[in-house]
């Protein structure tokens, strides 16, 4: 992805601007350069523990950055990036459950050999560390384009806690890998996370890896094309072989490499994902340079107009009058872009959190079904426990998810009322993963302490001795001689056990009730965090659609009033003034004129129609 003749077509206007004292076109320029000089093109591996993530991410940088152990999984995310040396870095969020404008890092270097210390289940178990993710920069041709690649943890299901964590992650990706092994076809909750990520990522992809392990491989390739086309789901499947590329890289064979069938794969980042990036960047410098330089423009023109013919100045100056009531009309709070945004993200917030509602509510319900019917949750809290766990991330997964899509099409709506280039007008919505789940504390375990077998023993011998006593006075009335007979015996026996069983139910019980509790305490500390967060990223994306169409409406209003005022020096000129004027105006226009076309070129042009020849005959009809 070749960033440089966009960045010399942005020098090119910036140096344009600075002549006319724009400092608001000059900073929408600035800001547009450094998307272009800090954008990156970030890929998601995902998928389920052990199916060759790391090997694949190694495979296609052509170096070991990622470490891979046969009995071990990573833990840690891996984002691989290009560098001119080669660096390695843990990244550590200080303030996980803050404001994420104000989010706070902390970044320690680390030698290269260190790093499976850290992101791998060995040393780092379950990421007790808490890092968020470590970065590691290698000097290689394919990440040069920017292109950054992410080793994501196995998921252990992606229906599971990290699952769900991935799936959070993915409105930020520009694509997505799916890898799953060439061992059996895609299961279920695969062909589920396919169907997320294609609705928020514009490019899904899938890996089917380890193809030199397993001889039925193409039939698995042709049964998982089947099941992404019944599923509805537009992605590419790559079968390759990492061992296979890793022998290839080592020998230099190019026949090998050929059949590890990386290439294929490496093409498709570079063509579609790669280059649906920088077309994407090269449209977006397009619009701004012409957005800037037609401001410009229109007003050099205006005055152009009012120095050529000085006694049509007052229409002019008419005509100019109405743009600028209606450039100022955008800019107070009664415009109808504002009104569409107030209302918008007040409905948002309502859905969003009826949705988040509804889905926990529904995992609650399930959860004390599921209490009532199990027996005692001492037994299975673990189990129950972490089902919990992975329904509630699952449904604060949806909920982001679905909240990314909403806030995509809210933002669309917005960017109507300036015009109908809508795309190119949107902002860059924050779309981090949300962490909120990281802030709430574990369920707790139900107590057990009374279900010993002294505390056992204890409550049969109390039951027994009522019994006992009861029954042995009743013998002494039928001819036994002391207490101690055998109808007393018999007595202690049963009531004994009767209380044991009284005291077991009892404790399963009370067992259950504080297992409810525990889910509803849980599940209310869940909703309450996810909500929170999403408030507090539904105001964000407020104020970033605010000022970002605010400032479009100010540049306006201001290239309106500096025409205006241009067209009235005209028409007070002498006559000379207004020839020596008029040919710099023309000088100005054909700079801004080579500055469009430059920016044109940018973009690929539509083909010519081939003109019919003598041998071509056009009916009608």
């Amino acid at each position: 992805m070749n960033r440089n003749e966009p960045l010399a077509v942005v020098d090119a206007a910036l140096a344009v601007v600075a002549r006319y004292e724009r400092p608001d076109l000059d900073e929408r320029l600035r800001q547009a350069r450094a998307r272009l000089v800090d954008d990156r093109v970030r890929v998601l591996v995902v998928g389920e523990f052990k199916q060759g993530k790391s090997l694949l991410v190694n495979g296609l940088v052509g170096a070991p950055v990622c470490p891979t152990f046969d009995d071990v999984a990573t833990a840690v995310p891996t984002r691989v990036r290009h560098a001119e040396t080669v660096s390695v870095a843990l990244v550590r969020d200080l303030d996980p459950g803050g404001d994420p404008a104000a989010r706070r890092t902390e970044r320690i270097e680390i030698a290269a050999a260190e790093l499976a210390e850290h992101v791998c289940e060995q040393g780092n178990p379950g990421n007790r560390e808490g890092w968020s993710h470590a970065e590691v920069g290698v000097p290689r041709p394919v990440l040069a384009g920017g292109l950054e690649l992410v080793d994501t943890p196995g998921v252990g299901g992606l229906q599971s806690v990290h699952g769900a964590a991935t799936l959070a992650a993915l409105p930020g990706a520009d694509a997505v890998l799916l890898v799953s092994d060439a061992a059996q076809e895609y299961t279920a909750p695969e062909l589920d996370f396919l169907q997320r990520a294609a609705s928020v990522c514009p490019n899904v992809a899938c890996v089917l890896t380890k193809i030199d392990l397993y001889p039925e491989w193409r039939r698995i390739v042709e049964l998982d094309r089947g099941h992404l086309a019944t599923a509805g789901i537009r992605g590419e499947v790559f079968p390759v072989s990492s061992a296979l590329r890793w022998q290839a890289v080592l020998d230099g064979d190019a026949e090998l490499n050929t059949e590890s069938g990386f290439p294929e794969l490496l093409s498709y980042l570079r063509r579609r994902v790669l280059g649906q990036s920088d077309r994407l960047a090269r449209r977006g410098v397009v619009h701004d340079v012409l957005a800037v330089t037609d401001q410009l423009g229109g007003k050099l023109r205006t005055e152009q107009a009012a120095q050529q013919n000085p006694q049509e100045a007052q229409q002019l100056l008419a005509a100019l009058t109405a743009a600028q009531e209606r450039a100022v009309a955008l800019r107070e709070r009664s415009a109808r872009w504002q009104q569409t945004l107030n209302d918008g993200v007040a409905d948002l917030n309502a859905d969003i959190d009826y949705d988040l509602r509804d889905r926990m509510r529904e995992i609650s319900r399930m959860a004390e079904e599921e209490l009532l019917g199990g027996g005692d949750p001492a037994k299975v809290w673990d189990q129950f426990a972490a089902w919990v766990q992975q329904e509630v991330a699952g449904a604060a997964s949806a909920n982001f998810i679905w909240a990314t899509q909403r806030v995509r099409w809210l933002a669309q709506q917005v960017a109507e009322h300036f015009a109908g280039d809508r795309d190119q007008l949107l902002p860059a919505l924050r779309n981090d993963p949300s962490d909120a789940l990281r802030s709430v504390r574990a369920m707790a375990a139900p107590d057990d302490s009374s279900s010993g077998l002294a505390n056992k023993a204890l409550t049969g011998l109390r039951g027994g001795y009522m019994g006992m006593l009861m029954f042995g006075m009743i013998g002494t009335f039928v001819g036994f001689a002391s207490l101690i007979n055998p109808l007393g015996i018999g007595a202690a026996v049963v009531m004994g056990g009767k209380t044991i069983g009284d005291e077991r139910k009892r404790l399963v019980s009370k067992r259950q009730n504080e297992a409810k509790v525990a889910v509803r305490r849980y599940v209310d500390d869940v909703t309450f965090q996810v909500a929170k967060d999403s408030r507090d990223r539904l105001r964000a994306v407020q104020r970033d659609l605010r000022d970002h169409f605010t400032a479009q409406a100010e540049q306006m209003k201001r290239s309106l009033q500096e025409s205006q005022q241009a067209a009235e020096r005209a028409v007070k000129a002498s006559r000379s003034e207004r020839e020596a004027r008029l040919a710099e105006i023309t000088t100005a226009l054909q700079q801004l004129e080579v500055v469009r076309r430059q920016a044109r070129a940018l973009l690929p042009q539509p083909a010519a129609p081939a003109a019919a020849g003598p041998q071509q005959v056009v009916r009608a009809g």
